[in-house]
């Protein structure tokens, strides 16, 4: 099978998440992307480790399909290599601020000299140009800055989400734009640059909160899972765990009354609409904790499905990995690693195409492990690449 972007040439060296999963949503559709590693490995590759040697669980979900090259870029050498890679690329990947991509010569003046028609993609904490472009940050702190975190938890203890949301959604947006520039490469025959930060993407996940507050003036604190828009909307504890569900909509909120057993809901005036309803959550959400307690959760999703009323459970993630209904829908890719005993269960992409789907054909590599092989391509000889590595370069 051809795969959409067999022809497409990528250099990865981003760190972390966004650059590193951006391009491994590319690779999943058959570019060719090669990781700049450094000599060693890179401080990304050890966060959450799970492997034997250190090899860390968000390394082996935003590296697959790909191959890597360990390579010191601050060396002359290293340099050199590093533009002859370049030339042979149709897409750069970095996650850094500008100044460190002037300094690395990875900024988009630098690669156009090297080869004109070269995509930049690059991702930072708060963009590339105003008072914070130099500064570093993680998902958190574009989390925090958004304004998403204070309307989170309790107005006692703002709360951020404990998974990268801000730097997966910045890794996905950076994909479909790179997508775009190489699609306008082919009316144009330019390069350009590709520019994303995690303020930016956080500031849109946050923008319904924002436009509110712009409009309205309404101050909105936080209410920790229950929704201040439409009722009844929370988590709620069942006998044997905790489900969620979200009721929008008169007519649901209709359907849900009759379910509780509280018809006299329907009319009464506190709660005629979606508005009203978030205003007086408190109250809904008493009722509907009430209810849950009688049952299991098995039995609560049930009653709540027939009802035609979104609901779900809580899940562990030991729970999400065993749940037989997940696995079945193809959520999951297993794939062996060296150093970690059994399959580790990397997730599928969020999206697929019918007919060309993502293929998972290649495990994350090791620090390296394909340095001879990229070296070769590139022209250098065995000896070359041996005293390279002697020498620290590679």
């Amino acid at each position: 099978m051809q795969k959409v972007l067999s022809d497409v040439r990528i250099l990865d060296l981003g760190r972390y998440i966004a650059g590193p999963y951006c391009a491994a949503l590319l690779a999943d559709y058959g570019a060719d992307v090669i990781r700049v590693d450094r000599p060693g490995g890179s401080e990304d590759r050890f966060i959450v480790p799970v492997s034997d040697t250190g090899d860390g669980a968000l390394f082996l979900q935003c590296n697959r399909n790909k191959r890597s090259i360990t390579l010191d870029i601050d060396t002359d050498e290293g340099k050199e290599i590093l533009h002859s890679l370049v030339r042979k690329a149709d897409v750069v990947i970095a996650n850094m601020p500008a100044a460190t991509l002037r300094k690395l010569g990875l900024d988009y003046a630098s690669l156009a000299a090297i080869k004109p028609d070269i995509i930049l993609t690059s991702t930072s904490a708060f963009g590339s140009t105003g008072p914070l472009a130099d500064r570093i940050g993680f998902d958190g702190v574009g989390q925090a800055l958004s304004g998403a975190v204070h309307v989170s938890g309790s107005p006692d203890q703002p709360m951020k989400m404990m998974v990268p949301v801000v730097d997966f959604a910045t890794g996905m947006s950076c994909a479909m734009a790179t997508m775009m520039a190489l699609y306008e490469r082919r009316i144009s025959g330019l390069g350009q640059e590709v520019s994303a930060s995690l303020l930016q993407t956080s500031l849109n996940l946050a923008s319904g909160s924002l436009i509110e507050e712009a409009v309205l003036r309404v101050d909105r604190k936080a209410s920790l899972n229950r929704a201040p828009h439409y009722g009844p909307s929370d988590i709620f504890r069942v006998r044997d765990g905790w489900i969620i569900t979200q009721v929008i909509g008169s007519a649901m909120f209709k359907r849900w009354a009759l379910l509780v057993g509280q018809p006299g809901l329907i009319d009464d005036h506190r709660f005629a609409d979606d508005r009203s309803r978030g205003e007086h959550g408190q109250e809904l959400s008493a009722v509907m904790a009430g209810w849950c307690l009688q049952f299991t959760r098995e039995d609560v999703l049930a009653r709540l499905e027939q009802a035609r009323i979104p609901a779900g459970s809580v899940n562990s993630p030991r729970e999400v990995l065993d749940d037989a209904v997940i696995a079945g829908s193809g959520a999951f890719q297993p794939t062996t690693y060296p150093g970690v005993s059994g399959p580790v269960p990397l997730v599928s992409p969020p999206a697929s195409l019918s007919r060309t789907p993502p293929i998972f054909d290649r495990r994350p590599p090791l620090a390296g492990e394909h340095t001879e092989e990229i070296l070769a391509e590139l022209g250098y000889t065995s000896a070359q690449t041996a005293d390279l590595r002697t020498r620290l370069i590679v």
